[in-house]
């Protein structure tokens, strides 16, 4: 008889599909700390702007 279990190995979107890797399901923070950066500078120059 024949097996009915696929081995992800044999294909390499099946391998994809089964591992489902950290890069595929995490999105990236990176706009997260740039958008910070930009408040946090612009946060700055307002109160250096109000201090003179």
């Amino acid at each position: 008889m024949s097996d009915n279990s696929v081995d992800p190995s044999g294909n390499t979107e099946a391998f994809r599909a089964f591992t489902g890797g950290p890069e595929d399901s995490t999105p990236s923070k990176m706009p997260y700390i740039i958008g910070g950066i930009v408040a946090a500078v612009v946060v700055i120059a307002l109160i250096a702007w109000l201090a003179l």
